[in-house]
């Protein structure tokens, strides 16, 4: 069996864009969006939860999340949790549900953020040349066991880097978009 699989090499390489997406969601831009809160664990029940197993969390308006706790009880742990994450938001308490108004963010923090952005989308990079470098060796590793020829080596090769620039172009894309986004351009 060869070693080379293209479709898996495909997978992980998409892989790395969606765990782009999934990291850059996290990043507040200064718009309300309930991918603010994922990193948000509470203590209830004696466990840490994910803040979605004891809340539903909604975007009433641009600049507002809304938080609604399932069990009145847990309404303490879950302002303390949101409170403690590090987000800068600040819960205002109304009984069983909690608003979050987003403050706007200064120009020193939207340049953090931004670099940070483009950190992950390095990370990424990285990621995927690191799937190239595995499918590069798997091809060699074929060629040696006489799987195919060297001309076909040469052209799964050429398919596999035209692989790699789409990922990676792909990836600055959707960097790119984020960094105006936090930038507010």
């Amino acid at each position: 069996m060869p070693a080379y699989d293209k479709a898996d090499l495909e997978r992980r390489m998409t892989g790395a864009v969606e765990a782009l997406k999934s990291d850059l969601g996290g990043l507040r831009t200064g718009r309300a969006s309930t991918a603010l809160l994922d990193p948000v664990t509470v203590e209830v029940y004696g466990s840490h939860m994910p803040l979605n197993q004891v809340a539903t969390v909604s975007v009433p308006e641009p600049r507002m999340l809304s938080v609604q706790v399932w069990d009145k009880t847990n309404v303490g742990p879950v302002e303390k949790a949101i409170r403690s994450a590090g987000l800068g938001l600040n819960p205002i308490n109304d009984g069983n549900n909690l608003r979050l108004p987003i403050p706007d963010l200064t120009e020193e923090r939207r340049k953090e953020l931004a670099k940070l952005a483009g950190s992950y989308s390095e990370k990424a990079k990285i990621a995927v040349r690191n799937v190239r470098r595995d499918g590069m060796d798997a091809l060699k590793t074929d060629e040696k066991k006489n799987v195919f020829g060297e001309d076909e080596r040469k052209r799964h090769e050429t398919e596999l880097q035209k692989l790699t620039d789409k990922t990676v172009a792909d990836i600055d894309t959707v960097a790119n978009a984020k960094e105006k986004e936090i930038l507010g351009k």
